[in-house]
């Protein structure tokens, strides 16, 4: 099983990064194709904008918001294809543009993924 890992989008690339995928809705502000440098950009592997406003990005809600962040990536096609990424690839890290690093849909997903 390949290694998941989840990094700021504004931290700098690193070869041993793997394959790279920004996992948010909505592109990082400030950050252009080249500085990302992501192999992917999944979109639909955010939480809906929905999810994302009433999450707020705040510590207090993480736990429902991974609930229902959980509920919207099962059976998701979005999820299916970062199954099939994972499988792939050795390494894969899940990039992302949130403050937060522990409160974040990048840490749902990499969860999701490796099954803890």
């Amino acid at each position: 099983m390949a290694t998941v890992r989840v990094k700021r989008v504004y931290d700098d690339p690193s070869r041993e990064d793997g394959y790279r995928v920004l996992v948010d809705r909505v592109w990082p502000r400030g950050i252009s194709k080249d500085r990302a440098h992501v192999d992917e950009w999944d979109k639909e592997a955010g939480p809906s904008t929905e999810l994302r406003t009433w999450f707020g990005h705040r510590p207090e809600r993480f736990e429902e918001f991974a609930r229902r962040y959980r509920e919207e990536l099962d059976g998701s096609a979005a999820l299916t294809h970062l199954r099939e990424i994972v499988a792939d690839h050795d390494l894969v890290t899940l990039v992302y543009s949130a403050k937060d690093e522990e409160h974040n849909q990048a840490v749902v997903l990499a969860a999701v993924l490796t099954g803890s």
